[in-house]
């Protein structure tokens, strides 16, 4: 009974194994010479149509070694903060925790929430505060950070950020509807992820 169960064990694995890891993929895509060439029998005036894989850039490979530095490109829909900035080490606030990208992170994408982005470059420490966005993780040591609104934790004013958290939580004890709820309770998301940004 255990050599069968071994026997199916390998078999299962090595059917598994058969399978090509997305990085075994060839950065450009193949053409089907099939279909050319089906398409070319059936109607030899036109042009073979092109497939969605045909307009986009080549994936950049993969680097056989670590890079020592991640690439980070931070933009906001009217600015560009960082680009292509050789950095040590980022931290993001990603819905699901706070997230470490170092260089040679694996390829992820990653939902953004109010919170705190920390670009660390040797001993230097630049903090955003982020409303929203996504992160981007890919297999070259690239990191594209895209966020609805940013600033710097140092130009947020507390007394401002303590205003604010004071109004939406009133809104939230007194909102009637579930849009008002909503509101309110974003607001106060937001307010209280600022409101620990500038403590903590």
């Amino acid at each position: 009974m255990f050599r069968q169960a071994s026997r199916l064990l390998a078999r299962t694995t090595a059917s598994r194994r058969s399978r090509a890891f997305s990085s075994d993929v060839p950065a450009t895509p193949a053409q089907d010479s099939n279909f050319i060439e089906s398409w070319t029998k059936v109607v030899p005036n036109l042009d073979p149509p092109k497939t969605p894989s045909s307009f986009m850039a080549p994936r950049p490979a993969t680097p056989s070694s670590i890079p020592t530095k991640l690439t980070v490109n931070f933009v906001l829909p009217y600015a560009s903060e960082l680009a292509g900035k050789e950095v040590d080490m980022v931290i993001v606030p990603a819905t699901t925790g706070q997230m470490g990208v170092l260089p040679g992170h694996v390829p992820t994408i990653a939902e953004l929430k109010p919170g705190i982005l920390s670009v660390h470059e040797g001993n230097d420490v630049t903090k955003y505060f982020l409303s929203s966005g996504f992160a981007l993780i890919h297999a070259n040591s690239v990191a594209d950070i895209i966020a609805v609104e940013a600033v710097p934790v140092d130009r947020l004013d507390p007394a401002l950020v303590q205003k604010g958290l004071a109004d939406f939580t009133q809104k939230l004890s007194s909102a009637t509807t579930d849009l008002e709820k909503a509101e309110a309770q974003i607001g106060v998301d937001v307010h209280s992820a600022m409101n620990s940004a500038i403590t903590g």
